[in-house]
């Protein structure tokens, strides 16, 4: 007869085996990796947290010290390789295949090791979709994850971070996984139950809290003339017109630079409350500025930012937190808000082709692209209307009938035609197709598909690809805003003014936008000190980026 129980029974065998190194649910940090080597098998899919900025680092550091011969072969199923142990899992040979989604920090050494042979890739995924995964064919034998707090019995607090630890948790625990979780202290009663215990199997006193990076912090001393150039364009040439109130900022100086005109140049233009009043955000410090302004109504987030714990509590009608006052993040949620409830996503990236196409891939760097092609798609899933994404889908579709046409979600892509180093942003081929031949994989790391682009901005204009009615036009529209890179030294001038004259294509003229009026004195705030006063002394940033 056959048995319907033996994954149920496998976890009771490991925790069992793990009881010998435990007090109760608690493991003492000095016997995490005798407790690792007992609970952990050779081939077993491994979930270690591993988010954009949490990061169970004391887990991933005690992982990296196992025996290869007694622990090996891992498939390491992660959001975020951030951390170097992240990557000496593969280099000892502990952990050989990898599904992830983001390797920013990491981003040149993991390129090596992809090509050197170290990893076997599983795929790079979107959040969204590694965190479908674990819930179909990557579900998590066992997951090392991250908390503030824990009881003894194994309630958890995640905090302002909580990030994708619900996630990760529901998968293992519900699909007869071990979750073990590291804690900055053990308390008698967690602040509020974020985690509960039944959920939990084993607890480690990390002694301190794990570490966060401030992924989302942007210095306004470092945005430049040229960026906010773009921005002004962003909000005259496409905030405006569509009167985008729902919106997703992607990471980037660009963005930062729309946050930081809001109070000032939107303000001017008269667009308090007709645009960006509702986000699915982190909690990005340049926004402090236009929340305190009153520009902002609402912000669920994917995680927290370092630094902007006691600024959340303090403003509890803007942002979701918990009976203890502190923010409740949850990445899953604000991802899923992001593709569905939002009618504008705007980011950066490194290289778009000639059909609109975008990746962050270069030759020697393998940043993955997390949440951004769920913020960067249009969700063929929606049905409820709103102005902006009926307006995007009537210029894309003019022909159809309005009670049968699908609307569009506006999706832009936003930077300088040359960025870092002097590297073009317009390429002729993605790099993320040379890493597909290399690495012989049957789909290449495209960040944000062509058919979802919408718009395109740089310094030069607006290229609006919703109103091309053929691939030529297209390519002319992107090669007509790509500045004095090779492609756009290619435009085909005429058919480049015909669109100009059409709106296709609007230049800051156009916008009645003089280029010389952009200048750091339209910047709500110039300073991470400037933010820090505009919060009223509640933000508090990092050391890394305190200059006085």
């Amino acid at each position: 007869m056959k048995q319907w129980d033996l994954r149920g029974k496998a976890r009771q065998a490991r925790i069992a085996d793990g009881m010998a190194h435990a007090a109760g649910k608690i493991v003492a940090a000095d016997k995490l990796v005798a407790f690792l080597e007992a609970v952990i098998l050779s081939g077993d899919r491994v979930c270690l947290e591993g988010d954009n900025q949490k990061q169970a680092d004391l887990l991933a550091r005690a992982l990296a010290q196992v025996d290869p011969a007694k622990i090996h072969d891992l498939h390491m199923i992660q959001s975020g390789v951030v951390l170097p142990e992240h990557l000496d899992l593969f280099d000892k040979g502990v952990a050989r295949r990898l599904d992830f989604s983001y390797s920013g920090p990491q981003s040149a050494r993991i390129a090596r090791m992809l090509f050197g042979g170290k990893i076997e890739l599983g795929a790079i995924h979107t959040y969204l979709e590694l965190f479908a995964r674990y819930f179909i064919d990557l579900t998590p034998q066992v997951a090392l994850i991250a908390a503030v707090s824990a009881d003894r019995d194994g309630n958890l607090y995640t905090g302002p971070n909580t990030e994708d630890t619900p996630t990760v948790v529901e998968a293992t625990s519900f699909g007869n996984g071990l979750v073990i979780a590291q804690v900055g202290e053990i308390v008698d009663r967690v602040p509020r139950v974020d985690i509960p215990g039944d959920r939990v199997h084993f607890v480690v006193d990390a002694g301190k809290p794990f570490y966060v990076e401030p992924l989302f912090t942007r210095d306004p001393a470092a945005i430049t003339e040229t960026q906010i150039l773009t921005a002004m364009l962003a909000i005259k040439g496409l905030y405006q017109p569509y009167g985008v109130r729902r919106l997703n900022h992607g990471i980037g100086f660009n963005t930062a630079a729309i946050e930081l005109l809001l109070p000032t140049y939107a303000e001017r233009l008269g667009l308090k409350g007709k645009i960006c009043t509702h986000w699915a955000l982190n909690p990005h410090p340049t926004l402090i500025p236009a929340i305190e302004a009153g520009w902002v109504e609402q912000i669920h987030c994917f995680g927290s930012e370092v630094g902007m714990d006691d600024y959340l509590r303090a403003r509890s009608d803007i942002f979701f937190t918990g009976s203890d006052g502190s923010l409740r993040s949850n990445r899953a949620f604000s991802q899923t808000a992001g593709l569905y409830a939002c009618d504008l996503f705007i980011g950066s990236t490194l290289e778009i082709d000639l059909k609109g196409h975008s990746s962050t891939i270069t030759p020697d760097r393998i940043a993955g692209f997390g949440g951004a092609p769920n913020m960067g798609s249009d969700a063929r899933g929606r049905r409820h209307p709103s102005a902006p994404w009926l307006q995007a889908g009537q210029e894309a579709d003019p022909d159809t009938p309005a009670p049968l046409r699908r609307g569009r979600k506006l999706v832009v892509q936003i930077g300088e035609t040359f960025g870092e180093a002097n590297a073009p942003l317009f390429v002729e081929k993605l790099s993320a197709l040379e890493l597909a031949e290399k690495l012989s994989l049957p789909l290449a790391p495209i960040m944000v598909y062509a058919d979802d682009t919408t718009h395109i901005i740089t310094e030069e204009g607006i290229a609006n690809l919703l109103l091309c009615r053929d691939k030529d036009e297209h390519e002319q529209a992107i090669r007509g805003v790509a500045g004095f890179t090779e492609v756009g030294r290619q435009r085909d001038k005429k058919m480049v003014e015909r669109l100009r004259e059409r709106k296709v294509i609007q230049r800051p003229e156009d916008l009645g936008i003089d280029p010389l009026d952009a200048n750091r004195s339209l910047l709500a705030a110039r300073s991470i000190k400037d933010l820090m006063l505009a919060s009223g002394g509640l933000y508090r940033p990092p050391s890394r980026f305190r200059n006085w």
